[in-house]
């Protein structure tokens, strides 16, 4: 004879697990989802395309610029995805984000307002590249006296050689930076 479960205990567990699921946040049940986790606070994976991330025309800018490379960095990589983000000046939200594509060239292009940063640390922009299966991460850190990689980037990058270390210029409160990265994905 087949024990068959009473509709009273199936009701049950189902609302047992439909409370579980309630409890868990919408972050965690997308990082359970995701193919590969951000290793950095902020991502938002449905951020708009866009070239400038300026709130206002007022205060402190930064354009970012460069190349994504191939592993090896020799050939620059054309449609290759950039996401970034940073925090919004004043304040602790990562308003600031947006997605961009390379052009034939591997180059490309944003403005921005100067980032925020958190307490005991830099002003920091996140970088996630894609141009296949495995994203890249990578940060670019800066204060008022230069631009800085981490030693992560500078182990993962070298084989850009002279275009390894990001360059910057500065007048009348706006920064140009030269960051360049190659796409080390095995």
């Amino acid at each position: 004879m087949k024990k068959s479960q009473s509709r009273r205990a199936f009701l049950c567990k189902t609302a047992i697990v439909s409370s579980g699921a309630l409890l868990l946040s919408s972050t965690s049940v997308a990082r359970a989802f995701s193919e590969v986790s951000c290793p950095y606070e902020g991502y938002n994976p449905f951020a708009e395309e866009k070239t400038d991330l300026r709130v206002t025309l007022l205060g402190k800018h930064v354009t970012v610029s460069g190349k994504i490379y191939d592993r090896e960095g020799k050939k620059p990589l054309s449609s290759a995805s950039i996401e970034v983000w940073h925090l919004s000046p004043g304040s602790t939200k990562y308003r600031h984000r947006a997605k961009i594509r390379t052009n034939e060239f591997g180059e490309y292009s944003f403005i921005t307002d100067y980032p925020n940063k958190e307490p005991g640390k830099s002003h920091k922009i996140y970088f996630k590249v894609s141009a296949g299966a495995t994203p890249y991460f990578t940060e670019l850190s800066m204060n008022e006296v230069g631009v800085y990689i981490t030693s992560k980037h500078w182990e993962e990058n070298n084989q850009l050689e002279n275009k390894l270390f990001p360059k910057r210029e500065s007048f009348l409160g706006h920064s140009k930076i030269t960051f360049n990265i190659s796409l080390n994905t095995k």
